[in-house]
């Protein structure tokens, strides 16, 4: 399923689900958006601060849902990750979403939204930078990559690099499915709850090193032990900054993912510039996907119309 495009002089919001943004940041991802002719609008709450929060998780949530419901906007973008998207993704106003289905932005903590809102048959998901805006981490490929994955109804094909740290775990053959995941530490705390049906799936998976390797192999026996990735058809691993170095009493994240995934005996592709790294490609979930480990491409079909 996918959602109307964005079209010059749609209105979009920028909403803070989890931790707050910097304004400073918040502006330039708005500069950025409005020199595509796309009228920018900031949630009531987006800068509120309560610990680690921006605001009480009701504020927080009263933003989201004032944008799923109002039929003025036509695109939601989450301004950060950080902590607490899994406070309020229960709760969300899902039959408004799904009457008036419209992109929705973000990644890392956001997982926990794009997860809630697949499992509730909610369309227009993507897994993209945030408009906490830094031009030190996304360049102008990562921009434009953002604005044609909402601006035009293409497939997005994301080239594995072979260079990458989780390319050597690729394995052979093709996969086809629909894309579901993104963080990985979330992807696995939303079992039970918010995490969907994963059969015939295509599994994304990214992370970085604030998770930590024995949180990575726990995380691993969650998801297998739950059952869920039985049926899936493949997995799409993003990036896993930092870990290239990591080690503990000589075990290393491939050695870990490894133990997991091969015994699932489906194509991996890795080395996928997904996630938390620099320039990230901006990648619709709930669509359909398909791994060609042979030519090292994740093809992904779009999340508009």
């Amino acid at each position: 399923m996918s959602v109307p495009r964005l079209v010059p002089g749609d209105r979009v919001r920028f909403v803070s689900p989890a931790s707050p943004p910097t304004r400073e940041a918040v502006a330039r991802g708005a500069e950025l958006l409005s020199a595509w002719g796309l009228q920018v609008e900031v949630a009531d709450h987006a800068f509120d601060r309560t610990g680690y929060l921006a605001g009480p998780d009701l504020a927080r949530l009263a933003d989201l849902d004032d944008a799923l419901r109002d039929p003025g906007v036509r695109g939601i973008f989450a301004t950060t990750g950080g902590k607490g998207a899994y406070r309020i993704a229960p709760l969300l106003d899902f039959e408004a979403a799904r009457a008036d289905p419209k992109p929705f932005v973000g990644f890392s903590d956001i997982t926990y939204l794009h997860l809630a809102l697949h499992r509730a048959g909610v369309p227009g998901s993507l897994h993209g930078p945030f408009v906490n805006w830094s031009d030190e981490y996304y360049d102008a490929g990562c921009a434009e990559r953002l604005r044609r994955s909402l601006m035009e109804p293409e497939p997005v094909v994301v080239s594995s690099r072979p260079a990458d740290y989780t390319a050597q775990l690729s394995s052979a053959g093709s996969a086809t499915g629909v894309l579901v995941g993104g963080h990985f530490d979330s992807v696995s705390r939303a079992v039970g709850w918010a995490l969907p049906d994963l059969d015939d799936a295509i599994l994304l998976l990214e992370d970085h090193h604030g998770t930590g390797l024995g949180q990575v192999d726990r995380c691993l026996a969650q998801l297998v032990h739950s059952g869920l990735l039985r049926s899936v058809r493949g997995i799409a691993l993003g990036t896993f900054g930092e870990f290239e170095t990591t080690t503990a009493s000589g075990t290393t994240l491939a050695d870990v993912l490894g133990d997991w995934l091969a015994p699932l005996r489906v194509p991996i592709l890795g080395g996928l510039p997904i996630g938390h790294g620099l320039n990230p490609a901006s990648v619709p979930l709930g669509t359909a996907a398909t791994i060609d480990v042979a030519a090292g491409t994740l093809t992904v079909a779009p999340a508009v119309h």
